[in-house]
């Protein structure tokens, strides 16, 4: 059985919304979460063993607002993509964000408090390009899978993102409350409107 007809058997065991072609772990609407920068640091830029995944629709993006960023970057960083790409592909041919020493995303930078923040995004809020990040930073912590006949939206669960959890609780901010702008980038306002009625109703029953 392929990878494509294990996951449609496994969700009609899995609490899932559809809508459209788009299949949503309810999970989404059931756990809260807010990042806590000033307890995680931006952990998630700077711990793992891989960058960030990326569309083929973003890599003509990075390597066209790559001169306009570079000064932003710290040194390492700019060497890691001069040496690596603007991206890289990985063994199993999913295209990511290069790494700093096997550690760092690339694209990283840090505040003046020592908080891991993207290099990208700070271009955005200074004005200088109009893309925000990846889509699926943006989207963190909910990632998204793309098959030929449908699309899963599932939250990512990682440890070192346990302040915003508990941030999230305190808030009563839901995740697909969260990253309602990443949500609408991807799938667009009338989709993300019907999964707030989704919500909606859940939350009186």
């Amino acid at each position: 059985m392929n990878l494509e007809n294990d996951l449609k058997k496994k969700m009609y065991f899995c609490n899932m919304i559809q809508i459209g072609k788009v299949i949503i772990s309810e999970e989404l609407l059931e756990n809260e979460f807010v990042c806590n920068l000033s307890k995680c640091k931006g952990a998630c830029c700077v711990d793992g063993d891989a960058g960030a995944p990326l569309n083929k629709d973003e890599l003509e993006i990075l390597t066209e607002i790559y001169p306009k960023i570079k000064h932003l970057l710290l040194p390492k960083g700019t060497q890691a993509i001069e040496n690596q790409g603007k991206y890289t592909v990985n063994d199993k041919g999913d295209i990511e964000t290069p790494l700093i020493d096997k550690k760092d995303c690339a694209y990283v930078i840090f505040n003046d408090k020592n908080i891991a923040t993207c290099g990208i995004e700070e271009a955005y809020n200074q004005g200088i390009i109009n893309w925000k990040k990846p889509i699926s930073c943006h989207l963190y912590p909910v990632r998204v899978l793309e098959f030929s006949t449908f699309t899963t939206v599932n939250y990512h669960h990682w440890d070192i993102c346990n302040p915003a959890c508990n941030l999230g609780k305190e808030l009563q901010v839901p995740v697909y409350n969260f990253v309602k702008d990443a949500l609408i980038r991807k799938f667009g306002e009338t989709w993300y409107a019907e999964l707030k009625k989704v919500a909606d109703i859940k939350k009186c029953s």
